[in-house]
C-alpha cells in the first residue's frame, strides 16, 4: 500500500532540539533499581556545555516555544485582514494536496478498509477535545464521548495520551476502550499474545467493569525518580506567572501556555537546571509544554505495536490501523504506521506542518465528524 511519495508544498517545520545526553545514557534500558536519587546506574553527572553552546542551544528551544502552537486569541491577532486572512487559507489549501483530508478522502479509506480489519488509535487533547488555558478543563464534549463509544462498538480502539492513563479515563469515561498514558509508557490493554516487551512483563489485573486486562508499565522503575522531579520543578517554577505542573505518573509536563512570552526563557532555564542532576530523564517539547521523560526507547509508536500484538493483530495483512494525532508525541506513531506500510496516521491541524500523516483533519469538530461517518460506513456495510 504506497500512502505517500514524498512532500513539495510549503510546510511549517516543526523541528525539535534536543538536550545533549552522553551516549551511555541513550541507550539506557530500564533498571532494576535506582542507586540513589538522581543518579543512574555508573552514569556520571552531565559535563556543562560551555557558555556560547549553551546560549545557542537555549536560543533554539526559545524559538520553538516562541513558534509554538498559539493560541486562538493570537491567531486571531495575526489574522486581522481578509487579505491576511485569505493567505492562510490559501496555504493550507495547498497544503491540503500533500495532506488531503480524511473527510473528503472518506471513499477512499473506505475503499482501502472494505476488506481490512481497522483497528482505530486516537490521541486526547486537541484530538477528542479542544486546547485550552487550563488543561484541567479540557473536557469531552457528550457528543464526541458518544462518536467514540459508536467506534469503539466496531472496531478495537484504544486512546494514547501524554496525560496519566486515569487521568484519561476520568475525561473519557468509557470502559469500551483501551488506554495508555504517559506517551505509552502505562497501558491496559486486552489480555493477548503480549505477555512482555523489552524484558518488562505484564501484570494481570482487571479493569473497572471486571474484564481481565494486561498492564504494561515499561518505566516503572522511573516512578521514585519522576517524583522526586516532579516536586523540585513545582518547587522551581511556582514563582512564574502562569506557569502550571501536571504529575503524569510517568513523565511530567510543565506548561507555559498561559506564561508572558517574556517569561519564556526563566521556564526553559529553570526546567533545564532540574534537570542537570537526572541524566536519565530526557527533555521533550510539546503543544505550549515542557515535557519530562524517561530515557527508555518506548513511545506512542512503540505503543501502538504492543496493542497491535496484544489484539493478535501484529501479523495479519488484512489489519488497517488508522492513528489520528495533534501533536508532535503523536509523529512517532504516524512514523510507525508509515515504515510498515499498513496503516496511515491522521494529522488534526489547522496550520500546515511537515508530518508523517498520510491525512489530515483540521480540528475536533472534524474528527468526530470523521468517526461518525466511519461508524456508519461499517453498519451498512454490514
Amino acid at each position: 500500500m504506497d500512502l505517500k511519495t514524498g512532500l513539495s508544498s510549503p510546510v511549517i517545520a516543526d523541528h525539535l532540539p534536543t538536550i545533549a545526553l552522553p551516549a551511555a545514557v541513550m541507550t539506557f534500558t530500564t533498571p532494576t533499581s535506582f542507586p540513589s536519587p538522581g543518579l543512574c546506574l555508573n552514569t556520571t553527572k552531565k559535563i556543562p556545555l560551555p557558555g556560547k553552546i549553551e546560549e545557542v542551544r537555549a536560543t533554539g528551544w526559545l524559538d520553538l516555544m516562541m513558534a509554538s502552537s498559539p493560541t486562538r486569541k493570537r491567531q486571531v491577532k495575526d489574522v486581522v485582514s481578509d487579505t491576511q486572512t485569505g493567505d492562510v487559507d490559501l496555504q493550507y489549501h495547498n497544503w491540503t494536496v500533500d495532506y488531503p483530508s480524511a473527510l473528503t478522502s472518506f471513499e477512499a479509506i473506505t475503499d482501502l478498509a472494505a476488506s481490512k480489519r481497522l483497528a482505530l488509535f486516537l490521541d486526547y487533547d486537541g484530538t477528542l477535545s479542544p486546547i485550552v488555558d487550563n488543561p484541567a478543563n479540557a473536557l469531552m464534549s457528550d457528543e464526541m464521548r458518544a462518536a467514540v463509544k459508536h467506534v469503539a462498538s466496531l472496531f478495537p480502539t484504544a486512546i494514547i495520551s501524554g496525560r496519566s492513563r486515569d487521568k484519561v479515563f476520568d475525561f473519557v469515561k468509557l470502559n469500551e476502550l483501551y488506554y495508555a498514558g504517559s506517551h505509552g509508557m502505562d497501558i491496559m490493554g486486552p489480555v493477548g499474545k503480549a505477555a512482555d516487551s523489552n524484558g518488562v512483563e505484564c501484570i494481570r489485573s482487571t479493569d473497572s467493569q471486571g474484564k481481565e486486562v494486561n498492564l504494561f508499565q515499561p518505566a516503572s522503575e522511573f516512578l521514585p525518580m519522576i517524583s522526586e522531579v516532579y516536586k523540585k520543578l513545582d518547587e522551581s517554577v511556582k514563582d512564574i506567572d502562569g506557569a502550571r505542573m501536571e504529575d503524569n505518573k510517568f513523565c511530567v509536563s510543565v506548561h507555559y501556555r498561559n506564561v508572558a512570552e517574556d517569561d519564556y526563557k526563566k521556564v526553559f532555564q529553570r526546567v533545564t537546571a532540574v534537570l542537570e542532576d537526572y541524566p536519565c530523564l530526557r527533555l521533550t517539547h510539546g503543544r505550549k509544554v515542557f515535557e519530562v521523560r524517561p530515557v527508555i526507547d518506548w513511545n506512542k509508536g512503540k505503543a501502538v505495536e504492543f496493542l497491535l500484538e496484544s489484539l493478535g493483530l501484529n501479523e495479519s495483512d488484512d489489519v488497517l490501523p488508522i492513528y489520528v494525532g495533534d501533536d508532535r508525541t503523536d509523529e512517532d506513531a504516524f512514523k510507525v504506521l508509515k515504515a510498515s506500510n499498513r496503516g496511515f496516521g491522521i494529522l488534526v491541524s489547522s496550520i500546515p506542518k511537515e508530518s508523517d500523516a498520510f491525512y489530515s483533519l483540521r480540528d475536533p469538530a472534524e474528527v468526530m465528524e470523521f468517526l461518525r461517518k466511519l461508524a456508519a460506513w461499517k453498519e451498512q456495510s454490514n
